[in-house]
């Protein structure tokens, strides 16, 4: 039997606690509201995109960017619920609201200094289920906001509907209780939240235990689709903007780079990628002048001279970049295609074209290894490794370094007793909740010379 693509059972919370259930709004409405008036969401605009937020008004933070997210999101599913056979039936229609709420949570578990906190969380929680930031977003929406508690005082977080959740469970694995040492990141959900999975799975595919390993929502999908649309396009407009690369200089990259850049672009795509397909994607963008055949050398000189300036000028004006980066996010939008599974069309896998996937992963790959990578940006990200690890050491394994939190965490901590792992997991929620200046200032007054104020709080 065919489930539809959206059941009564999709919008059930695993607390009903019937607050403002006002007929006019439906369940993903209520999300999208609680997600917006959330702690942690406010929090996004306080942690570093890709270039560090105090360098420049115009870079973009995590909270921007779910909010760039969330918009690609529903562009999509408009497309698909206007031009799609399948999904223009009333019975089958996206819901855009819930894949915009889906798009705002996306990244709230990523703890200060991004990628580098993860790390040092996840090496401090090795032997206590780990750290990762999709794992710790599924924690942070379920159990740590403090919107809905109950009687006995169990909180549920925002207590959104489980097709929400199911929304942002990215990766159906269980991240091991203990890892060894050296281990890379482990994607997927913690042990603490693993009944609350079977749940989800429950309510949205009618079996606890569906396709292990395998379940992942169409609003997933197209929330992850729309994150690497923008992670390609408007991380190559901040690079711009800074300065860090013209046109005529991505053009003109080295060999090596570009060899980098094909071998990733070959790894996410599965086959071999050149590094002529790599440059002929930005030729398609930038379009290099075309030297007519027979051309003398001031031809060419003039051409080439006046290709070059139109290049600068991309760089630094705002409206030709603008149109560059509403040009290619279009251009993604119109690409996406979806084969719909009939015998669970809330399963159904929406992708992008081939040709437009492999401008997606140059565009990301050249920018993360031509600029996110590099020395100047590593160099401001190095220091946040040690600092995420410096205040979880101070914190959770210096003597009386509980003290040290604010008291609702201290209260949290304290009731742990003698779970160990219960309490890592407190200190470890508490550190990547952190914005990127709280944790430095936190950091600073543990370790700073200066003279702290007490009358500050904690």
């Amino acid at each position: 039997m065919t489930r539809p693509v959206y059941s009564e059972s999709d919008q059930k919370r695993e607390y009903e606690d019937g607050a403002h259930s006002d007929p006019w709004r439906s369940a993903y409405s209520r999300d999208y509201g609680r997600i917006i008036h959330s702690a942690s969401f406010r929090r996004l605009q306080g942690k570093t995109q890709v270039f560090p937020g105090h360098e420049s008004d115009f870079f973009r933070s995590r909270l921007t960017h779910s909010l760039e997210v969330a918009q690609i999101a529903e562009g999509i599913v408009e497309r698909l619920n206007h031009e799609h056979d399948f999904f223009k039936q009333q019975q089958n229609r996206i819901e855009p609201r819930l894949v915009a709420a889906a798009s705002l949570i996306h990244d709230l578990g990523h703890p200060p200094f991004g990628h580098n906190g993860e790390r040092a969380l996840d090496e401090m929680m090795l032997r206590h289920g780990g750290f990762e930031g999709n794992a710790q977003t599924l924690r942070i929406v379920s159990r740590l906001e403090r919107k809905v508690i109950d009687e006995s005082e169990k909180c549920y977080g925002l207590n959104l509907a489980y097709r929400t959740l199911a929304a942002v469970l990215k990766y159906d694995e269980m991240i091991p209780a203990e890892r060894p040492g050296g281990s890379k990141v482990a994607k997927g959900y913690y042990e603490t939240e693993t009944a609350l999975v079977r749940k989800i799975k429950e309510a949205v595919a009618g079996d606890p235990a569906f396709r292990p390993g395998k379940f992942k929502t169409l609003e997933c999908v197209i929330m992850d689709l729309a994150d690497d649309i923008a992670y390609s396009t408007y991380d190559l407009e901040d690079c711009l903007k800074a300065g860090f690369l013209t046109p005529a200089e991505i053009l003109a990259s080295a060999d090596g780079l570009l060899s980098q850049v094909a071998e990733k672009v070959g790894e996410e795509l599965g086959f071999a990628f050149s590094k002529a397909e790599v440059m002929a994607v930005f030729q398609d963008i930038f379009a290099p002048p075309e030297i007519p055949e027979g051309a003398d050398a001031d031809t060419k000189s003039e051409l080439y001279v006046d290709w070059y300036r139109s290049s600068r000028k991309l760089a630094n004006s705002s409206n030709l970049r603008t149109k560059l980066s509403s040009a290619l996010v279009h251009e993604a939008i119109l690409a996406v295609e979806v084969e719909p599974d009939k015998e669970f069309p809330m399963l159904s896998k929406p992708r992008l074209s081939d040709d437009q996937r492999k401008k997606v992963e140059v565009l990301k790959w050249y920018t993360r290894l031509s600029t996110i990578y590099s020395s100047r940006v590593k160099l401001a990200e190095y220091r946040g490794f040690e600092v995420v690890k410096g205040i979880f050491e101070a914190l959770a394994h210096k003597k009386n370094g509980a003290l040290l939190m604010p008291l609702d965490v201290r209260t949290r901590y304290e009731a742990a007793n003698d779970d160990e792992a219960l309490r890592m997991r407190i200190v470890c929620d508490f550190v990547a909740g952190m914005t990127d200046r709280y944790a430095l200032e936190f950091y600073g007054r543990l370790a700073s010379d200066n003279p702290q104020s007490m009358w500050k709080p904690i």
